[in-house]
């Protein structure tokens, strides 16, 4: 795929750049459903405040020549401590969004999750990204539960994610300000959006319309694919009735890494421990479900010592290197990030994501570098981050 500015990829020098060049690229309604968050966005904003808070210690005079910043996540090696975060309708935002991130993410040798609302099916990432992981939203009877886990790992993947932080669907202001409604709602006000992006309109509406057709929820049933022109989208995500009966459920069908993503409490964290769950996501959903909520960063700690043997992960406004660094310094094995490299997969596909992971990495080898540590665990070895003004905001 061509590039789509001018401006040469040697000119993006952080995941930051991607969204500046993404907000004039996109229309305004699907720029505003990636970047928006829930109610008045408290806690979108506030992801971002409590990792700028936390500061750092570095460590002087280390031998770093030998580092890696290499990381063991289910039993596999991958090359980085992040990895790209699920997110839905991935491919109207970008075209063949899911696939580019996926194909970028392999040759990276870092994970790809796949969300339950692509567009994309399971069985094609499968094929793209052979081992890769799934989200899913669940429904909460115990047939689905077994004939959704069948098909996942039909189709190859080696985790299965469970998006736990949904059981309704949150207030979303901003997308109803920029005339973003999922099922889809053609308008004159939307027509016109998108006719002035026309960049997006041919490189991505026009594209997947000729060569996929309407785009439809792929993967959040084992059988049903929903238009995103279907009123039946509208309970395709939360469940109020889906409890930790269900999780277990999914635990007993699934015999592969299980994990459960959307934990803020220690006390969740125990009962995913007893439930018998690989690994937790310390996650409020980027900001994007409940408003208000405690950042993960600021929570970290504590559900980290309510872990036990699980694997501890961590995601919401993850952005730099060094946010990397303090996610690991307080426990977690590894983080998730989705926004940047879905920007980058909108403005240049597979090239652009490429180039985003690229960044992060060296951002993340300098930084290692930096604190004297010479690979990820020595992070968590040492007291080397600390909340400004009071370090008791850490725990």
């Amino acid at each position: 795929m061509s590039h789509l500015f001018s401006k040469p990829l040697e000119k993006i020098l952080n995941l930051n750049d991607f969204e500046v060049l993404a907000r004039a690229h996109l229309p305004k309604a699907l720029y505003g459903y990636v970047k928006g968050g829930a109610d008045g966005g408290v806690t979108l904003r506030h992801n971002l405040e409590a990792l700028e808070r936390i500061k750092m210690i570095p460590r002087v005079l280390r031998d770093v020549s030998t580092g890696s910043q290499e990381v063991t996540l289910f039993g596999k090696r991958y090359a980085s401590p992040f990895m790209i975060a699920p997110m839905g309708a991935s491919a109207i935002v970008g075209y063949d969004a899911d696939n580019a991130m996926a194909r970028a993410a392999k040759a990276a040798r870092i994970p790809f999750i796949l969300s339950a609302n692509a567009i994309t099916s399971i069985e094609e990432i499968g094929k793209t990204y052979p081992g890769c992981w799934f989200a899913g939203y669940q429904k909460p009877d115990e047939p689905n539960i077994e004939r959704m886990t069948k098909r996942v790992a039909d189709a190859g993947f080696s985790a299965y994610f469970l998006t736990a932080d949904v059981a309704v669907g949150s207030n979303r202001e901003n997308n109803a300000r920029n005339g973003y409604t999922m099922p889809f709602r053609p308008t004159a006000r939307l027509a016109l959006d998108m006719l002035s992006h026309p960049s997006w309109l041919y490189r991505t509406a026009w594209r997947t319309l000729r060569q996929r057709g309407i785009p439809a929820i792929r993967n959040i049933d084992p059988a049903a694919s929903p238009s995103i022109f279907s009123r039946e989208i509208n309970s395709v995500t939360g469940y109020p009735g889906f409890n930790w009966k269900h999780a277990e459920m999914i635990r007993r069908h699934w015999k592969s890494a299980f994990i459960i993503k959307g934990i803020l409490s220690p006390e969740d964290a125990r009962l995913a421990r007893e439930i018998g769950a690989d690994g937790i996501v310390v996650s409020n959903h980027g900001g994007r479900q409940l408003d208000c909520a405690v950042s993960p960063i600021e929570t970290l700690k504590r559900v980290h010592e309510h872990s036990g043997d699980m694997t501890v992960l961590v995601d919401s406004g993850f952005r730099r290197g060094t946010d990397v660094i303090k996610g690991l310094a307080l426990g977690a094995a590894s983080t998730l990030i989705g926004r940047p490299f879905l920007y980058a997969a909108a403005l240049g596909g597979e090239p652009y994501v490429r180039h985003a992971i690229g960044l992060l990495q060296r951002e993340i080898h300098t930084n290692l570098s930096l604190m004297g540590a010479v690979n990820c665990d020595t992070l968590r070895e040492e007291a080397c981050v600390h909340c400004w003004p009071s370090p008791t905001q850490c725990i």
